[in-house]
């Protein structure tokens, strides 16, 4: 399986939230969970920039392990 090298922030949470009204508070919901939880939030920091629309590689597979996604679930989500 082939594992882009980013993932749009917004593609991210349509895939985890999928029962969310929007976008919006899907964001929201995934910015709650890595606020209650210190370590994945500072592992996130240290794996590459926040402050832009997407994700890198690293980023997504910490979320996806803190979720207890494998990459094979993710990509049929």
């Amino acid at each position: 399986m082939i594992l882009r090298r980013t993932i749009l922030k917004q593609d991210l949470v349509k895939k985890l939230y999928p029962d969310s009204i929007s976008i919006k508070s899907a964001m929201q919901q995934l910015r709650n969970e890595i606020d209650v939880c210190p370590a994945l939030k500072q592992q996130i920091e240290l794996a590459g920039n926040t402050k832009r629309h997407y994700y890198n590689k690293q980023q997504l597979l910490l979320i996806l392990e803190h979720f207890c996604i494998t990459l094979e679930e993710f990509e049929t989500l």
